[in-house]
């Protein structure tokens, strides 16, 4: 363990985003063993207990024996926040900064990874603040929210083209002051940051998709769902929407087949890889890799 001016010297985070189905979490374990590092998730679907199968969580029993953090730490009728994980995150990597350790993020939820690194504030929310303006949108449409707006916050009102977006705006001025504009994030790191991301060609990747959510379904895909609907699956505003467990719980309904569900699955999962990776590209910082490289862990070592 290195030290500057008699303090500990603190290893840069280092962040594996791209597209699902691209081997993040095995690149993280392996990138995390040889520098010394501990995983944290910024997986927003990983965070909940018993969504295993369905999000591709590695087993405890293939973590190699490194601390894995922020998995498993909601419920499924609880529903996932950006601004709560931010504290919880930045908890985490200061904890294993402090210990000398690598923080190795994986995951490939866009705003929880930049929730993460960058400086990046969340703006303040109040249910009956928000009912108020929602009212207001009732009563006098679109165009009398867009009239309120302009008063307080004409940028917004001339960018902002739905109610719920210039509800949110009314909102955050009406609870601080400020202009929805001004939280937009930056991209700024918080702390010294490498950002590995991982792409393959498209027609590959596809089939990879495919081919792991049928292995899911092997694997007990719907009995996992089966036994998280006890669990209140269907409470949860943001478990109960996810990919693949939206489209079993159809099976359990009677509305779909076992066989339809994993054509949709796999269908709603490439559409997301492709969001991904419109997400992930538009960051310049990010350092590409071709996911089906040979020796990747060298290569990216090699970059570091």
């Amino acid at each position: 363990m290195t030290t500057v001016d008699g303090e500990t010297a603190r290893q840069p985070v280092l962040a594996v985003v791209g597209p699902t189905g691209t081997g993040k979490s095995e690149l993280a374990l392996e990138l995390a063993e040889r520098l010394g590092g501990e995983v944290v998730n910024t997986d927003a679907l990983q965070l909940y207990r018993g969504m295993d199968i369905g999000t591709a969580k590695v087993p405890v029993a293939a973590r190699r024996g490194i601390p894995h953090h922020l998995l498993d730490v909601l419920e499924v009728t609880e529903e996932a926040s950006v601004a709560r994980f931010q504290a919880e995150v930045r908890a985490v990597i200061e904890d294993i900064q402090s210990r000398g350790l690598r923080p190795v993020l994986v995951g490939g939820s866009g705003l929880y990874v930049r929730a993460a690194l960058d400086e990046l504030e969340f703006p303040p929310t109040d249910p009956e603040v928000r009912a108020r303006f929602e009212e207001l949108g009732r009563q006098a449409g679109l165009e009398g929210l867009r009239a309120e707006l302009a008063r307080v916050d004409p940028d917004s009102a001339a960018r902002l083209g739905d109610a719920r977006r210039m509800v949110r705006a009314l909102e955050v001025h009406q609870l601080t002051g400020r202009t929805f504009a001004s939280y937009l994030p930056q991209r700024a790191y918080l702390r010294p940051t490498v950002q590995i991301g991982l792409d393959t060609e498209r027609t590959a990747l596809h089939a990879q998709l495919r081919a792991r959510v049928v292995a899911m379904a092997e694997a007990g895909l719907l009995d996992e769902v089966r036994a998280l609907d006890t669990a209140g699956l269907r409470q949860g505003r943001t478990a109960s929407r996810a990919i693949g467990y939206a489209q079993f719980l159809s099976v359990l309904d009677g509305e779909s087949s076992l066989e339809t569900a994993v054509e949709d699955t796999a269908t709603a999962t490439r559409r997301f890889a492709r969001r991904q990776l419109t997400w992930f590209r538009a960051d310049p910082r990010i350092a590409w890799f071709d996911a089906a490289a040979p020796a990747l862990a060298d290569a990216v070592l090699a970059r570091l």
